[in-house]
């Protein structure tokens, strides 16, 4: 899963009393709101974010609310960990939501017919403002599918300031490849205690599955895929020296053999359990709002790469995004929420940019030029780390289904626990993605895609 398993599941439960006041407290139930009579209700799912994403939404559904009479949204938060099941059952059953969040590609949806296209629900002006990475990863075969609300970096690299001064570091100097990693960790080792370590990282195969997208693609100058999506290609050498990276981490006990939080989390980090951490440009926004303290000691940079060059393939970038499901019984009412929250008035976003530290880029260049022009964004220096040292340097997430991702998690994982050799896991991975291929026909996908 991509970034909606950032939602922080600990905190679920809490969250979901705090926002059910935006609508009823069941998802699929009828709003109890009296402002939903003789309204046209939409139903809305979204997940458990950061602390200031989770104030924006449910703010952003009041203000909609009381701004006109026509519509009434009701805002639902499923757990995380439920969120996939409750979903899938929704739709078989054919009580979905109207519209929900996601989080990562929505090509398989769209091709598959669960999501309800955009384009004659939404003036082409408001699309127009979107942003041409944004555009990338909210659109398949040229239609819209989804409505970006941002584009976030998925790997970063964040670390310890005042940790790097004691070990006899420079601690405005972060390592940028493999082997300066590994002198860093040499050096802040023997200033770690019981349960603490030197760097966090991805720990799961679900998680390294997506994470390191770019990675393949920059140690081996592909991906686990041939181009035009008919062979299986995760069998290059150089994907092995990717599995030796994280298994000299985890081999030297640099990094933990288990997760110490919720996968994209900065918790570890904030409750100085790791002196570095890889994690998506949210951490900063989750550290600034949960762990004030630590703001000035921490420092955000590309991650790490093989051979140190942060210029190309530093990281994939992904969008959250709001999408209609196909079988939505107010799809034309959804649609203006759409319109007035995401496409509208930017004053309505900027919030949202502001309040989350400015570690997200919006997807519509006026709401930039608004969140830019705030004061604040001159106390938070990280920003333009994330707009001028990754995100131009960012590729898009894949394309692909992500099986095949989680082809490459395994591999990745069993290599580096030692399950495997690094060559046995790839070709393992070889062979599954194989499969994946060959049961979705993705040449054939591949070629529909590349005709539009």
């Amino acid at each position: 899963m991509r970034r909606k398993t950032l939602l922080i599941t600990a905190a679920a439960g809490a969250a979901a009393v705090s926002l059910a006041a935006c609508g009823s407290g069941t998802p699929g139930e009828k709003a109890k709101d009296s402002r939903a009579k003789n309204r046209t209700n939409v139903e809305f799912w979204g997940s458990v974010f950061t602390t200031p994403e989770n104030a924006w939404y449910k703010k952003v559904v009041e203000d909609f609310n009381d701004a006109q009479e026509d519509v009434f949204v009701n805002y639902q938060v499923i757990p995380a960990d439920a969120w996939d099941q409750k979903l899938k059952a929704a739709q078989a059953a054919g009580n979905a939501p109207d519209m929900y969040i996601q989080a990562g590609r929505l090509d398989t949806g769209a091709r598959t017919g669960l999501l309800h296209p955009l384009d004659d629900l939404i003036d082409a002006s408001v699309f127009d403002e979107v942003t041409d990475q944004a555009k990338e990863i909210s659109q398949y075969q040229g239609k819209w599918y989804g409505f970006p609300l941002l584009l976030e970096p998925q790997m970063t690299l964040l670390w310890n300031k005042e940790l790097f001064e004691k070990a006899g570091l420079d601690p405005e100097k972060p390592p940028t490849s493999w082997d300066e990693m590994y002198d860093a960790c040499e050096k802040i080792a023997p200033l770690m205690k019981n349960g603490q370590f030197c760097v966090g990282t991805a720990a799961d195969p679900g998680t390294f599955g997506w994470t390191t997208v770019a990675s393949q693609e920059h140690v081996a100058g592909h991906l686990p895929i041939s181009d035009d999506w008919s062979k299986a290609d995760a069998e290059d050498p150089k994907y092995e020296d990717l599995i030796g990276f994280y298994k000299t981490l985890q081999g030297n006990k640099w990094m933990p053999r288990q997760p110490l939080g919720a996968g994209n989390s900065a918790q570890p980090f904030g409750e100085a359990k790791v002196a570095m951490l890889s994690q998506g440009s949210w951490a900063m926004s989750e550290i600034a709002a949960d762990y004030p303290d630590k703001v000035e000691k921490t420092g955000m940079a590309p991650w790490v790469q093989n051979d140190g060059d942060l210029t190309t393939s530093i990281s994939t970038i992904g969008n959250m995004k709001w999408l209609i499901d196909a079988k939505a019984k107010e799809p034309e009412a959804t649609a203006t929420f759409f319109s007035w929250a995401l496409g509208g008035d930017p004053e309505v976003l900027k919030p949202f940019f502001v309040d989350t530290q400015f570690t997200k880029a919006p997807a519509r260049q006026k709401v930039t030029d608004v969140v830019d022009a705030d004061p604040k964004s001159k106390d938070a220096p990280w920003s333009s780390v994330v707009f001028e040292d990754i995100v131009p340097h960012c590729v898009p997430e894949s394309q692909y289904p992500v099986d095949i991702n989680e082809a490459m998690g395994d591999a990745i994982q069993a290599g580096m626990t030692g399950e495997a050799s690094a060559k046995d896991a790839l070709k393992k991975a070889n062979t599954e993605i194989q499969k994946v291929i060959d049961r979705e026909e993705l040449a054939k996908v591949r070629q529909e895609m590349d005709k539009k």
